[in-house]
């Protein structure tokens, strides 16, 4: 057990790291770090499945982080998660998500909550990098700007994370229902003003995964 806590505390601590380099070698790109971390936390919950924690940790666990997360929205005290341009609770909803994920799936559904953040941390992560860093058309969505690249990188990356999840869980392949909670997941991204879509993406994921393999 304290291996295991040991293993998860030390990869966000790397991450967190990298995060705070990055915010130092390249400060006029405030987003770029918040996405690191916004990308690395997702390795966790599969991580924590690996390594088999047992619910009554890991619930606790991600609520805390969630509390500190808040705290930290509030009082910036590392700005490298929450300094940016816009307004957003994303970072606050995301581990929310998390938690829910975590008391409605863990460790029965583990896979669930797994699909749930990844599709998260991976489609929409990379979706804003790949957004803001390859010129595409673009349109506005309650006042958010969305581009082709970006909402392409969305769909790309969530069909892969679905894939690879269901070999690895051997669970049946379903593509047409994979592509309706790809879909369902692009749509709701597109709604990312506050930073609502770290909420409502992967929650919808993780609740249509038994769905998409029935």
């Amino acid at each position: 057990m304290l291996l295991s806590l040991f293993v998860i505390g030390a990869w966000m601590a790397l991450v967190l790291l990298a995060a705070v380099l990055c915010r130092g070698v390249l400060p006029e790109h405030k987003e770029l770090s918040r996405k690191i971390v916004h990308i690395g936390t997702g390795p966790v919950v599969p991580l924590a499945w690996w390594l088999q924690l047992p619910a009554w940790v890991a619930v606790p666990a991600a609520l805390s982080i969630t509390v500190i997360t808040a705290i930290n929205h509030r009082w910036r005290l590392l700005p490298a998660v929450e300094d940016i341009e816009r307004h957003s609770y994303g970072t606050v909803a995301y581990g929310v998500a998390i938690s829910l994920l975590l008391i409605l799936f863990w460790p029965e559904q583990a896979i669930a909550a797994c699909a749930g953040v990844l599709v998260m941390a991976l489609g929409d992560g990379l979706a804003g990098l790949i957004g803001r860093g390859v010129q595409s058309p673009t349109w506005s969505v309650c006042q958010q700007r969305k581009s082709v690249a970006g909402t392409l990188t969305m769909a790309l990356v969530t069909g892969v994370v679905l894939t690879v999840l269901v070999m690895v869980s051997h669970s049946p392949f379903q593509p047409m229902r994979l592509l309706s909670v790809c879909v369902l997941a692009v749509g709701l991204e597109q709604l990312s003003r506050w930073g609502i879509d770290n909420l409502s993406v992967p929650i919808a994921v993780g609740l249509c995964w038994s769905w998409m393999i029935a």
